[in-house]
């Protein structure tokens, strides 16, 4: 179909709703494609359904985009020759074709009602869920002039071919549909308003657009859009007719679509938890494809590196949270000291751990102790409760009470006092004086196991049973508000 051409890819979606994760896989498949083969990407808004779309969704597709780093070629705010990039815009352009198209006998008009074509299905003995049975295809001028004069007004059809139409799928393989199967369907509405079947092809023809890669969930229209094009090519609108490739469905638990109403869907909301879009980037290519049998966790760059349309699987890809975070959780493990500090700052700040505008001491405090938790969350959303206790005035500091219940007993009255005495003297607060003076204290001296000794100091200093390294975390907070927690604790015991 467009061998030897410049790669043209596009992504097309409508602004209805939040952006989700199906949606998102497919821009990525999209943007990789092209970078893979140094070609060009068009985004384009399918914004025509004045009742669904809305500005909102738009500008959140925007927002995701940018956040992921799936930059366009051509689009809104970038522009292009093809413009413009909102099929909002392009009416002009529709109506144009539409009467070129009926001109030319590849469209024609069609006044028959859904009541008359279920009526001559019944009296024919077929079924009436086969549709439209193209009774309009060769009204005659009278017959038109009669509807007409009825107060009737038609539709656009589109005259499809009496032969087979057949693709390559750059997923599926050979696809066939037989002559006769698909009725002549509906580009233009009797109002004028014209359908996606008529924009869709169109915009891509106009925009010289090489691959169509998309949702499975499209294959059905995949020939009524292979005849359009035939059509175009024919009228010297269109110069070749796509290569098509549709990309599996993203299922969701139960092995069912992943629907875009459904809270797990939802794009904004893994970003919300501190999802990264290294790791995002890397688990969304995982649904339907795979950079190597062996190896789940990869970078941006060697995605694209690797990245080939038809090494995506046809089978469903199920979506799985759990293991989104744990290739998250390696990528954030993966930056660099000071871009972990960047990337959490918002989130901290979010969350009311540090002001919008830090001061110098909270940052350097926070730079201490980014590369320990930084080992420790897989979204960074987790790390505002691991590094609250370094931040939180004392007359607002208190142990979280299910960690207090179970840590700061009546048992852990000796541990507390042991550790306060061992700790008091130190002439060194540093974490190797800490750790061997508290191993000395409660391991040694009391003969407690570990996770009995260090328990209750953790929860008294930090406030929760899992934090950073216990003894980093003290030197960090310092002497006297260490030993001010601890000897809280003691009392409140």
């Amino acid at each position: 179909m467009t061998e030897n051409k410049a790669v043209r890819a596009r992504f097309c979606p409508s602004p209805t709703g939040t952006p989700h994760v199906g949606l998102i896989r497919t821009a990525l498949f999209n943007w990789a494609f092209a970078r893979h083969h140094g070609g060009t990407l068009v985004f384009r808004i399918e914004d025509t359904d004045a009742a669904r779309d809305s500005e909102e969704s738009y500008l959140a597709l925007l927002d995701a985009l940018r956040w992921l780093g799936l930059d366009w070629d051509e689009g809104p705010e970038v522009g292009g020759e093809h413009g413009p990039y909102r099929q909002s815009e392009r009416s002009g352009i529709y109506a144009d074709i539409a009467a070129r198209l009926l001109e030319a006998g590849e469209l024609y008009e069609a006044f028959s009602t859904n009541e008359e074509v279920e009526a001559r299905r019944v009296a024919a003995g077929q079924d009436p869920k086969l549709g439209y049975d193209n009774f309009d295809r060769d009204l005659t001028e009278e017959q038109k002039t009669a509807f007409r004069a009825e107060g009737r007004t038609p539709v656009l059809r589109l005259r499809m071919p009496d032969t087979d139409l057949a693709w390559n799928d750059l997923v599926r393989g050979e696809i066939v549909f037989k002559a006769g199967t698909i009725p002549d369907p509906v580009l233009v509405r009797a109002n004028g308003q014209p359908l996606y079947t008529l924009t869709n092809p169109v915009d891509d023809a106009l925009m010289r657009i090489t691959h169509v890669l998309r949702g499975e969930d499209l294959l059905p229209s995949t020939p009524r859009q292979i005849a359009l094009y035939e059509a175009l090519q024919r009228i010297g609108v269109a110069e070749f007719v796509p290569e098509f490739g549709h990309l599996p469905y993203v299922m969701g638990e139960g092995n069912k679509k992943l629907s875009k109403r459904d809270p797990s869907s939802n794009l904004f909301n893994y970003r919300d938890r501190g999802f990264i879009r290294e790791g995002l980037l890397n688990y969304l290519a995982l649904l339907g494809w795979s950079i190597a049998d062996d190896r789940d966790v990869f970078s941006v760059d060697e995605l694209v590196e690797a990245f080939e349309i038809t090494k995506v699987s046809a089978n469903p890809a199920r979506f799985d949270v759990k293991k989104a975070e744990a290739i998250n959780g390696t990528h954030v493990r993966a930056l660099a000291h000071e871009d972990f500090v960047q990337r959490v700052l918002p989130y901290l700040v979010s969350a009311d751990v540090l002001p919008a505008e830090p001061g110098v001491e909270q940052l350097a405090t926070l730079r201490a102790i980014a590369p320990l938790v930084q080992e420790r969350v897989i979204v960074l959303a987790e790390a505002a409760d691991l590094v609250r206790f370094l931040f939180i005035g004392e007359e607002d500091f208190a142990p979280e009470e299910a960690a207090a219940a179970k840590a700061l007993g009546p048992d852990a009255e000796p541990v507390l006092r042991a550790a306060i005495d061992a700790l008091e003297g130190l002439p060194s607060w540093e974490t190797p004086a800490i750790e061997q003076a508290l191993k000395d204290a409660l391991v040694d001296g009391l003969g407690l196991k570990p996770r009995k000794a260090f328990t209750p100091v953790r929860v008294a200093v930090t406030g929760r049973t899992v934090s950073p390294p216990l003894y980093e975390s003290m030197e960090l907070l310092g002497r006297e508000t260490s030993l001010s927690r601890l000897r809280r604790a003691l009392s409140h015991n």
